[in-house]
């Protein structure tokens, strides 16, 4: 006999932010593995309040809209994340949840160090150089390789223009996330 999940229904908290998704199955006492958004998953571990949400595309899920998953524990194996819930019980209730998008308040994220930022904080700043111009807003970070680099978009002559630049200390001189903007030694036509 099939078990689903017991989930109850949740309003998404206002600083929700999406770090992974159920990726399957994990054992038979209703583990399941997770695949993180970021190499550095701490906001999975401090969070005991997951908020799912169904997969945007593939299998449609058992529930819609969103639900609170009360996480018992959360821990790394091997090279990848496996967790366990409440009202989770079995290998069934844990199939049941596969590919539902992760979500947790920005709020239980731990404190990053002076000179360290999440990149969901950085998303959305202006980044301008330190003559004042306007390189464009930050749109996305990419891993590449040993550095982040920055990924940003500006509208010129009517186009959507896309720029990179790498954000390591010897290009960027100040992240000021009370200002949304960070300042860097670049020039608009590298």
């Amino acid at each position: 006999m099939s078990s689903l999940p017991l989930l109850d229904p949740a309003d998404l908290p206002p600083d929700a932010v999406e770090v992974g998704r159920i990726a399957d199955a994990w054992g038979v006492k209703g583990w399941f593995k997770v695949l993180p958004y970021s190499a550095d998953p701490e906001a999975l571990f401090s969070s005991k309040r997951w908020y799912l949400q169904p997969s945007e595309k593939g299998a449609k899920s058992f529930f819609t809209g969103t639900v609170l998953l009360p996480i018992r524990q959360a821990k790394e194996h091997s090279d990848s994340i496996v967790a366990q819930a409440q009202g989770v019980d079995d290998r069934d209730a844990a199939e049941a949840l596969k590919g539902a998008r992760i979500f947790v308040p920005r709020s239980s994220f731990p404190t990053v160090a002076e000179d360290e930022y999440y990149w969901v904080d950085l998303i959305g700043l202006e980044v301008v150089n330190r003559e004042g111009l306007s390189l464009g807003t930050v749109r996305e970070l990419l891993a590449t390789g040993p550095q982040t680099t920055l990924v940003l978009s500006e509208m010129r002559d009517g186009k959507l223009q896309e720029r990179m630049i790498p954000f390591v200390s010897a290009f960027v001189d100040q992240v000021d996330m009370e200002a949304r903007r960070i300042v860097v030694d670049w020039q608009p036509d590298y």
